[in-house]
């Protein structure tokens, strides 16, 4: 099972990049960077939860606390990417990284990790265990 779970977190991670790419080639420039982020954000989160459905069996999880720990795994893993690769390998400051988690300043990327940890679980119940 957890050798399914980081091949599926690699795809997720494809569709983020191509997420991101899409949302700096178009939709900045169409509907500016606020509202691009809002968009992109609520983009991967569906392709998040869609994977999570489309992989759960294949996956293989068989009770809510293994489709609970296949979500943590993903959860611990995009953090550790978006974070340490974010400053080390691409120079981001950690304030940077940081601004897309603040609620308050409209920056709702907060919700991809949540959904992450949430959707296998969520893919699980819904296809029946």
């Amino acid at each position: 099972m957890i050798r399914h779970t980081i091949v599926i977190w690699f795809v997720l991670v494809a569709l983020a990049i191509v997420n991101g790419a899409v949302r700096e080639a178009l939709l900045v420039p169409r509907i500016g960077p606020a509202a691009a982020h809002v968009v992109s954000t609520i983009t991967l989160c569906a392709l998040i939860v869609v994977v999570a459905w489309l992989a759960t069996g294949w996956i293989g999880p068989t009770t809510a606390r293994a489709a609970l720990t296949v979500g943590l795994l993903w959860l611990l893993m995009t953090l550790a990417f978006e974070f340490l690769a974010g400053h080390f390998l691409f120079g981001k400051a950690w304030p940077v990284l940081f601004a897309d988690y603040n609620l308050l300043r409209g920056r709702v990327w907060i919700f991809v990790p949540i959904v992450t940890m949430l959707a296998p679980l969520w893919a699980w119940k819904i296809r029946g265990r």
